[in-house]
């Protein structure tokens, strides 16, 4: 079995304005984040729990922006939010899933909301 290489960044800007993370791989790929998906999608525990079943809906941050972006070592970011939070640790590979997989999780996001009577709204 082959693994796949560790995609590598070539380039990572926020755009404040439009609240949407733009991050460039080597591979060719790149991809546009918003703010809001990156929050509700964070590899925190505080979202993600120890176990898929432990996941948090994390409603009520369509206006969340990122207020800083830090190095960790140099395989991923801590994006440091303006809703205080600050726990997750977005490494190259999840950032590089996020993006390729963003239409589906968010469609999954906006059901759970609706199922739970959850808005995006704060």
């Amino acid at each position: 079995m082959t693994s796949s290489p560790e995609p590598w960044p070539t380039d990572i800007a926020y755009d404040s304005a439009e609240k949407i993370l733009r991050v460039a791989f080597e591979s060719g790929e790149h991809f546009e984040l918003p703010a809001e998906y990156l929050r509700v999608e964070s590899p925190s525990a505080e979202v993600q729990g120890h176990h898929p079943s432990q996941k948090v809906l994390v409603a009520g941050r369509r206006h969340v922006g990122i207020r800083q972006i830090e190095p960790v070592g140099n395989y991923a970011v801590r994006l440091i939010f303006d809703d205080l939070h600050d726990t997750g640790i977005y490494s190259w590979r999840y950032l590089s899933e996020l993006g390729r997989e963003r239409e589906s999780r968010w469609a999954t996001y906006l059901a759970a909301l609706a199922a739970k009577g959850l808005k995006r709204e704060p």
